[in-house]
């Protein structure tokens, strides 16, 4: 293909992976999942919190806070 578009992919190419959810061979129409169910199981998740990306926070953001203004009156 010389236009640069990507080839179709295989029916058979999610077949090989497994489902995050449940751990059953993953479906193309549903991917990476096997089924609505999974989706919609890993949304819940992600809309409940239940997965979620640590964050340290900096001691930097407070320091200006606490301060009173600088400069003089």
């Amino acid at each position: 293909m010389s236009d640069g578009r990507r080839p179709p992919a295989n029916d058979n190419s999610a077949a090989t992976r497994k489902c995050p959810i449940c751990g059953q061979a993953a479906q193309l129409r549903f991917k990476p999942f096997c089924s609505k169910r999974c989706s919609d199981v890993d949304l819940n998740r992600w809309l409940t919190g239940s997965y979620a990306i640590p964050v340290t926070e900096d001691d930097t953001s407070s320091e200006g806070e606490t301060e009173g203004p600088s400069g003089p009156r």
